[in-house]
């Protein structure tokens, strides 16, 4: 099959290939001197088990990872030792998220109609979390995974509680983050250059360039199994998913 063939959804509709951008680049600096993509849990780093999600999703065609200059070969040695036939290219990051990301999404090839941009160290992402954001995207353009927001909020300063904020309409995102290739190209650089590169760490995530452009961002169903590793705790929680057959219904 062509690397960027179009795949077709319960109704018939094509919906295009997609390439999933791993942005594993950053400087886990919540984790005591680790680099969290390279803990291993349950027998392979974290990276890996993040790769294997894009590897065994049919609605993605290719992979490109996005990691530190110094880690470029690690990161390349990790797709060879587990089976990562999908990535076409391990490229170096830059200074920021934002600039990782930009280097990712403009390495994708022209052919390629979405682009999902995925946190490396989201390891227990489910196919059913992805194929739901792809499909999302397909039809809308533009889609991010998200779960309700279920502990009570407060706003607090200085110590003290100011107040408790409304759960109604609060939304958790997640990754994958999917865009029609066009969008995202044009809302990077958009943002890059209303924003400067000094301003760019205040997009929190990539969604927020194209919410700059005024396109609607849909809402996909996201998992609470889906967390971010960011601190030692975190890893513990990976493994336990990773491990425990009772959430196998949310991989598949």
């Amino acid at each position: 099959m062509p690397l960027f063939s179009k795949s077709k959804n319960k109704r018939g509709a094509e919906i295009p290939q997609c390439t999933a951008v791993i942005a594993a680049g950053g400087a886990s600096a919540r984790m005591s001197g680790a680099d969290k993509l390279f803990i291993e849990v349950c027998g392979a780093p974290v990276l890996a088990h993040t790769l294997r999600a894009f590897e065994h999703c049919p609605l993605v065609s290719e992979i490109i990872v996005v990691a530190r200059t110094e880690m470029l070969e690690r990161a390349a040695g990790i797709c060879a030792e587990h089976g990562i036939a999908k990535a076409g290219r391990v490229i170096a990051g830059g200074d920021t998220r934002f600039d990782s990301v930009y280097n990712g999404v403009f390495a994708v090839s022209d052919e390629s109609g979405l682009i999902a941009i995925h946190d490396g160290a989201r390891p227990c992402v489910g196919a059913r979390v992805i194929e739901l954001a792809v499909k999302a995207a397909a039809k809308h353009h533009a889609a991010v995974p998200a779960i309700p927001v279920s502990s009570t909020v407060k706003r607090a300063a200085g110590g003290i509680v100011n107040e408790t904020v409304s759960r109604e309409g609060l939304f958790e995102i997640q990754t994958p983050q999917v865009f029609d290739a066009d969008l995202i190209k044009a809302a990077l650089t958009k943002a890059l250059k209303i924003k400067g590169a000094g301003a760019l760490n205040e997009l929190t995530d990539d969604c927020m360039a194209v919410e700059m452009l005024g396109v609607p961002v849909y809402i996909s169903e996201g998992s609470r199994i889906n967390i971010k590793i960011t601190t030692q705790e975190d890893i513990l929680l990976a493994e336990a998913f990773l491990a425990g057959t009772q959430i196998d219904s949310h991989f598949k």
